[in-house]
């Protein structure tokens, strides 16, 4: 009956902004993908704490635009893409996904978050290009340090599989993932890239590729020295 409810609660969610959730458009979720790396990583207090970890990281998800919505019922969606970095410190090209969860409680008001999930170990992104994960139970995640001088007390002191960042717009603030769902969407992948385009075969084989993702990867490389 609970994994009923919380189908319908992130459902109700998903009808209050279709277009928040687009499926069948995955350019623009790669190009507002863009837009978000490069909001997180030029904000005054996140950008240093993000460039570090992307520096570190195993992989990236970024969700453009994650609901909040409730009245007493919550519940969140949105979706999102993966990219794996490589041992070469280049991007795979994204793989589609979809994220959601629902809660019940006192809450009123609505929030539209853009979050960016820093993938840390080798099996936290093994687990999420598996199908399914549940945060906070099949992959761990921690809320990332904000401000400078910070690298020294990221990944190593957590002991996460992931890094959470946000911005958020709305009435709730604060960021809750615990319990929340991660779930391929290969119909997007195969939408974008053609048949046989898997979660795996993008990301870890690297056998698929799109010119118009080439935005988004490159703004996930590291600054260059002045």
């Amino acid at each position: 009956m609970r994994r009923i409810g919380f189908f319908l609660i992130t459902l109700l969610v998903l009808g209050l902004s279709p277009r928040a959730f687009a499926a069948d458009d995955p350019q623009e979720l790669v190009d507002r993908a863009k837009v978000t790396v490069d909001r997180l990583r030029h904000d005054s207090n996140l950008g240093h704490p993000v460039d570090d970890l992307l520096g570190r990281a195993k992989g990236v998800l970024i969700v453009p635009a994650l609901w909040r919505a409730g009245f007493f019922l919550g519940g969140s969606g949105g979706s999102g893409v993966l990219l794996a970095r490589g041992p070469d410190g280049t991007w795979s090209a994204p793989a589609f996904y979809g994220i959601g969860g629902g809660s019940i409680g006192f809450q009123i008001g609505a929030e539209m978050q853009e979050l960016m999930l820093i993938i840390l170990t080798d099996g936290g992104l093994q687990k999420i290009m598996d199908n399914q994960v549940k945060i906070g139970g099949d992959v761990t995640f921690a809320l990332g340090p904000v401000g400078a001088g910070v690298g020294g007390a990221t990944t190593p002191n957590f002991g996460a599989d992931m890094v959470a960042y946000s911005t958020s717009i709305g009435l709730y603030g604060g960021l809750n993932l615990e319990g929340g769902l991660i779930a391929v969407r290969e119909e997007q992948n195969r939408a974008y890239y053609g048949e046989g385009a898997t979660t795996r075969e993008i990301v870890f084989n690297r056998r698929f590729d799109n010119p118009a993702d080439g935005l988004l990867r490159a703004a996930l490389l590291p600054a260059p020295k002045s």
